[in-house]
């Protein structure tokens, strides 16, 4: 057991115990060199039965963590170990598990459970999209913590497994009574992604009813035998993702989050008024198209239709004045044509529009690209046919999560960049800087993992060589203002958090300066006329917020360097 000030591995400085189970003890620690908060989870040799077997296991469920990083995730950072003690450091997570909630406060509101179900769709989605994909198979109440902000983190990957396309059946059958699907205890195939739509299914029955599913009377009853006032088409949910047969529930998480997004249209009330409004719909768009089909043939009547359905959503999101009515009209034209990317694209521009990406927009992006045409084809496997379209469209995402979140989300903008690396499509100018921005991204990456432990020994010249090969080329004429402010705000952005260490990497304060100054050349001479000639007054107002945000930073950086200078000199 480890003591209050006992610093661990010359880095971990124990701060108090935090929490105990059956063979572990959980710590707080800070790393004083990083100036950051962790938990410490140790497991002692003495009092754990099959200690070398506790210890393969313990290993490989934090080599499967290192390679993961998402929001909804734990990271670990450091394994630490000898031949009586097993320690690993990860992230320190304020909050309660969803257990603990369930028993201090019984049944949770609907709204809630949906909200944190939502969340898990996302992280489960992204194990799923891993190659091999990774299948979680603990999904319950005691493995997923509550953070005070509303956030759930998944935890204890203890039994988590990555799926073998050439296995029939798991090697080995784990999983919480109650909570399990049928299929992790053998005989009924290997487990999947639906495996885990199943585990999660059980967990909002919990969580919505207060009834346990691995108590008596061991089964799951519709929602609403509990409690009434539930939605029916919740409980249709919940029955879809609990069916012992995995051919029969959800197909994927984006399917079941796309379900829990739009809940209530599958009550049955909701069904009972779309029935009727279908019915009249289907019957005047059969009648046109038997009409106009004498002409030009049915097939090319109903592509017409299309179209002009098409072209008219877009044309009312346009017209629209609530965001909501925009983003409804923008999926509608979705609907008719999955494999065109404008409505992708003018979604991304609105919500680019205010030179942000939300959390709430990310949350739709997923939703627009995860809808489902009822056969398990997503929007985005659809769009992803129109291989012009779609690489012009993974451009476009790729920026926005590069630039346009707050210090960026490095990670997830590679996964776009990834598709487009080779891409045939793009023009010369925009492939150059996608190959860049995946290097950038890639070593942003790699850096952010090695800091974390305070340790980092990469190298920041080569990072500094690939930011500077961004502000070599006029990107307002070869893109637009707004692109081109964002990225020179980026790069700015990058110099001020790592000033420090480009330095200690042999960046000479001469190129910081001579850095410094072609960005400011650039936003003076080629941003900042095209913005003075800008009609529309909010997007005039937006660029100078940009560019006044960029000029503040470069005053910042110059600042840091004078006092550093000055320092020196009086030494």
């Amino acid at each position: 057991m480890l003591h209050a000030g006992t610093v661990i591995d010359g880095k971990y400085k124990i701060l108090s115990q935090i929490g105990q189970g059956g063979m572990s003890i959980v710590y707080m620690a800070i790393n004083e060199r990083a100036n950051k908060t962790w938990a410490v989870k140790e497991i002692r040799r003495e009092g754990v039965q099959d200690y070398e077997v506790v210890r393969q296991g313990l290993k490989v469920e934090t080599e499967l963590l290192k390679r993961l990083k998402h929001p909804n995730l734990p990271s670990i950072v450091d394994v630490i170990e000898d031949e009586n003690t097993f320690l690993i450091v990860m992230d320190y997570i304020e909050g309660k598990t969803l257990n603990y909630t369930l028993r201090e406060f019984g049944a949770q509101r609907q709204e809630d459970v949906i909200g944190w179900a939502r969340q898990l769709c996302d992280v489960l989605e992204y194990l799923h999209s891993k190659e091999p994909a990774i299948i979680y198979r603990d999904m319950k109440p005691s493995n997923i913590m509550l953070k005070p902000d509303g956030t759930v983190m998944l935890i204890d990957f203890g039994i988590a497994r990555e799926y073998k396309r050439d296995h029939t059946a798991d090697t080995a059958y784990l999983g919480t009574r109650g909570y399990a699907a049928p299929e992790q205890y053998g005989g009924k195939g290997q487990t999947d992604a639906r495996t885990d739509i199943y585990c999660l299914g059980a967990t909002m029955y919990h969580l919505l009813t207060g009834h346990n599913p691995g108590e008596p009377p061991y089964r799951m009853y519709p929602i609403r035998y509990w409690k009434q006032e539930l939605s029916s088409g919740l409980e249709k949910i919940i029955l879809k993702c609990t069916q012992e047969n995995p051919e029969e529930r959800f197909q994927s998480c984006s399917e079941l989050r796309y379900a829990l997004n739009h809940y209530h249209e599958l009550d049955l009330e909701y069904r009972k008024q779309q029935g009727r409004r279908f019915a009249l719909f289907a019957a005047s768009v059969l009648l046109t198209v038997l009409m106009a089909s004498g002409a030009v043939g049915f097939h090319m009547a109903e592509k017409q239709i299309r179209q002009r359905n098409y072209d008219q959503y877009l044309a009312d999101a346009r017209m629209a004045e609530d965001e909501e009515e925009r983003f409804a009209c923008y999926m509608q034209a979705i609907t008719l044509r999955p494999s065109d990317e404008t409505a992708y694209c003018r979604v991304l521009e609105e919500f680019l529009m205010d030179s942000d990406f939300s959390a709430e927009e990310q949350r739709k992006f997923r939703e627009m690209l995860g809808d489902s045409d009822g056969d398990g084809k997503t929007n985005r496997s659809q769009l992803r046919t129109n291989r012009p379209g779609y690489h012009q469209f993974c451009r476009e995402a790729a920026m926005a999560y590069f630039y346009y979140i707050e210090n960026g989300q490095k990670e997830a903008a590679l996964e776009w960049l990834q598709e487009i690396q080779n891409s045939r499509y793009l023009k010369e100018a925009d492939l150059v800087r996608v190959k860049l921005l995946y290097q950038i991204a890639s070593y942003y990456q790699s850096l952010d993992t090695v800091n974390l432990a305070g340790d980092a020994k990469k190298s920041y010249r080569e990072y500094w060589k690939d930011l500077m090969a961004l502000t070599t080329e006029n990107i307002t004429s070869q893109d637009n203002a707004m692109t081109a402010l964002v990225v020179y705000r980026e790069v700015v952005n990058q110099i001020y958090l790592h000033c420090v260490h480009f330095r200690n990497d042999g960046v000479a304060e001469q190129e910081l300066t001579d850095a410094l100054d072609r960005i400011d050349d650039r936003i003076k001479n080629e941003v900042t006329p095209v913005i003075q000639k800008e009609t529309v007054s909010d997007m005039r107002i937006l660029l100078e917020n940009i560019k006044q945000e960029a000029e503040e930073l470069m005053d910042s950086i110059r600042t840091q360097m004078f006092c550093t200078v000055y320092e020196q000199g009086t030494e």
